[in-house]
Formats: C-alpha cells, structure tokens, sequence
C-alpha cells in the first residue's frame, strides 16, 4: 500500500517538474470598451462604471507621451458584458504574462514539499491528511490563478484522488469526503484581445469616443484632441486620410461651436421672456416660451439635449412662480373689499404713531424730554392701544397687528421709564428709556412695512 502511495506522489512530482514553460507572447495588454454596434476603444488603465455613466482615459496617439483625454459616455451606449468580458480576458493575459509562472512555482515546490514529507512518514493517518490538504489546495488554484494550468493541475488531483483512496484503505476507513469527490473546472469566459491600435486607428477611435459622447462640450475637447493627434502623427498615417480627417474634424469642430452659440442666444432670450411673463404673472405666455423652445430646437436638430433640459426646466421654475404669483393675486382680489374696510381702521393708529415719533427719538437719544411730552405719548399709546384692540384683522395680518400692539406698550413703557430716570436723576435708567423707545420704533416700522405691504396685491419675489 505504502508502494502505491509513493508511486503516485512520484507521478505527480514528474507532473510539477515536466511542465511547459511559460504561456505564450501575447501582443495586447490595454483594456477595451466595447460600444453596442461593435466598434471598441482601447483605454488607458481600468474601465469604470458610475451610475449610468462609463469613464475611461484613452491616449490621443501612440506614443508614450501622448497626452491623456479622459473619456464619459452614457452606458446605454456600450456593450458592458462585452467589456467586462474583455477586461477579464485583458487582466488574465497580463497575469499569465507576467506573474502566473512563479506562482505556479511557488505551487510545485510546495506540493513538492508535502509529497517529501509524506513519503517519509509512517503514520498512514497522518500520511492520509497531509495529502488530502495538498488535494485541496491543487482543486482551489486553477480557478483562482485564471485557469493557468489547469489540465496539468487535472492530472494532479487526479493521482492525488487515487492516493488517497489508498491511504484511506491502508487505514481501514471507508469514509467519502464530499469536499474530495469532483475536480470542477472553472469556465473561463474569455473575450479574444485585440492588438495595439495602430496611429490611425488610435484617432479613429477618439472620433468614435467624440461621437459617443453626449455632453457637447466633451464631444469638442475630443474633436480638438483628434486635430492634435493627426498633426503630431501626421508622419505616421496615410497623407490623404489624414487630410480628409482634419478637413471633417474641423467642419464638425466649427458646427458643434456654431451650435453652441445658438443655444446659448436661445437660452438668454427666452429667459429674459420667461422672467418678464413671471413678474407678470403671466401662466400662458410662459407656456407659449416652452413650446418655442421646443420649436427652436426641433428645428436646431435637437443637438443639445442637456442645455435644453437645464433651459426647459430653469422656464418650468419661472412657470411655477407665475402659478403661484396668480394664485396669490386670484386671492387677492377675492379679498379686496376685506382689507380695504381693515385699511380704514387701521390707518389711524398708524398715523398715531408717526405723531409719536419725535418724541421717541428723543427719548432713544437721551436728548431731552419734557412732561408735556411724556404725557403725550401716554395719551397717544392710550388712543392707539384702544383703537388697536377694537379691531379684528383679516388673519394675515394677526402677526403685524400683534407688533403694532407691542410697540405701543415699549412706547408707553419708554414714557413711564423715562419719567421715573428724571425724577430720581439716574442715568442708568436713561438708558433703559432709550432702549424701550429704540424697540417701540423698530417694532411699529415693521408693523407698518408688513400691513402696507400685505394691502397691495402680491408682486414677485
């Protein structure tokens, strides 16, 4: 039995020693992106996808030092299996190319290593174990080393299976470990790589990039870069085609500017329209600016889809204020004839305190006051308190009403303070004078601003 053993330990270290060198040349190592109609775009380092967006870099020619353009197109554009497949594919290249040897060294000299030991052991039950763990190791790296010599790795398990079986015999068990019964190959999904693009096609795929694009100003930075790349590598592609390229780039370079500048004309004369229509209040001729925007650009070829939509929806704000601005003013007009009856009533008081207004600054000022003066801001703040409180607001204006009120009690407060600092000759209590009257003006200028504000019809913000 033990003759068994060591027979196919010995297989499998031939195995490990005989093996092929490395994994053949291959000529392309860059990444791809891969568009729905077929065409592809090597990259320059990894794809990324953000949302419903893929952003890459692409170099804008061959050389090393060619600058970087980097690259946002929509994902509904681009075939993302196919991409993923290829930058799969593009990843086990280059680890084959580079890594997938050593590490398969590093494999065969530890599986070496355990099949030494085993054949010097005695223990069967040890022996049994130490084989079962290289069993597993040798199952689990193929599919974790892209596939990399999985058929000489087949043959390994294979033989390891056989002796196992034996070493389980030898120790009079009969169990079947599940975790060893299969060796099932990974399905490698691989997508065949394509060679280095040469110069030319190198610019034509920026033009693809460029005709990807859906941002306008992207799709020109691009169609610039391709100008560049065809004169820095003019001495590399075909005269003619580069000719024809430059001539078609730069036609399609002053189009995409010339349609940039309708745009924009487009956008600053219907907002200025949306605006003056909102200040009116105006909901139809807003909506009459809407459809001409959509006539403009229908006849402009629709080419600027995300300076339409910002436009359209900055109109549709203007078109909401409008809404809102008639409505205020609808309602306004159905309450006319109530806030005309309160500015009746409430003027009075409010001319009362325009009458209390010199008195007041004097006592904020600490300039002076007489008793006659105190007595008639008593008097005033009396008839203004009485006259106040007689009168029920329309509820939008409970909240100035209420301030109005406030400021004729700091007022009457200001008087009685400033009596009782003249009295007793004390300038602390001056200042608090001065601080009442301060507050009883500010207070009945707001309430004054909100009332005569809240009687005119509603004007935009």
């Amino acid at each position: 039995m033990k003759r068994l053993v060591l027979a196919a330990v010995l297989a499998v270290a031939v195995l490990l020693t005989d093996a092929p060198a490395a994994w053949a040349d291959g000529d392309a190592t860059s990444f791809r992106v891969f568009l729905l109609d077929g065409t592809s775009m090597a990259t320059y380092g990894e794809v990324t996808r953000v949302a419903d967006r893929v952003v890459f870099s692409m170099r804008a020619g061959t050389a090393p030092d060619a600058p970087l353009q980097l690259i946002n197109i929509p994902l509904a554009r681009v075939d993302w299996e196919r991409t993923e497949r290829y930058a799969a594919s593009a990843r086990a290249n280059h680890y084959i190319e580079t890594q997938a040897e050593n590490d398969y060294i590093v494999l065969s000299n530890s599986v070496a290593q355990t099949i030494n030991d085993v054949v010097r052991l005695d223990d069967a039950t040890k022996r049994l174990a130490m084989v079962e763990q290289a069993r597993r190791a040798l199952a689990e790296w193929p599919k974790n080393h892209y596939n990399y010599r999985e058929a000489e790795v087949r043959q390994m398990v294979v033989l390891l299976d056989e002796a196992i079986a034996d070493l389980r015999a030898a120790t009079g068990g009969n169990r079947f470990d599940l975790n060893l019964i299969a060796y099932a190959p990974q399905n490698f999904a691989s997508e065949p790589m394509i060679g280095a693009p040469t110069p030319q096609q190198t610019i034509e795929q920026m033009l693809t990039a460029a005709r990807a694009a859906d941002s306008s100003a992207d799709r020109t930075l691009l169609l610039q870069a391709v100008v560049d790349a065809v004169e820095r590598e003019r001495q590399l592609v075909d005269e003619a085609w580069a000719a024809s390229v430059l001539a078609a780039t730069q036609a399609t370079i002053d189009a995409e500017r010339r349609l940039d500048r309708e745009y924009q004309v487009l956008a600053a004369r219907t907002m200025l329209q949306a605006e003056q229509r909102a200040r009116q209040a105006d909901v139809r001729g807003i909506e009459r600016v809407l459809a001409s925007i959509r006539e403009t650009d229908a006849a402009l070829g629709r080419a600027r889809p995300e300076a339409l939509a910002a436009l359209t929806a900055a109109v549709e704000e203007q078109l909401d204020g409008a809404r809102r601005l008639r409505l205020a003013r609808d309602r306004w007009m159905m309450r006319a004839g109530v806030f005309g009856r309160y500015r009746v009533a409430i003027d009075p008081p409010i001319a009362m305190f325009v009458q209390l207004r010199p008195a007041l600054e004097d006592i904020k000022a600490l300039a002076g006051s007489s008793p006659i003066a105190l007595a008639t801001i008593e008097r005033l703040v009396g008839r203004i308190v009485a006259v106040v409180s007689s009168i029920t607001p329309p509820d939008e204006f409970n909240a100035a009403q209420a301030l109005l009120l406030s400021a004729a009690h700091l007022a009457q407060n200001a008087a009685q303070i400033r009596r009782d600092a003249t009295v007793a000759n004390d300038i602390a209590r001056a200042w608090d004078a001065s601080a009442a009257a301060a507050g009883a003006l500010m207070l009945s200028d707001r309430a004054r601003e909100d009332i005569y504000a809240l009687l005119r019809p509603p004007s935009p913000r």
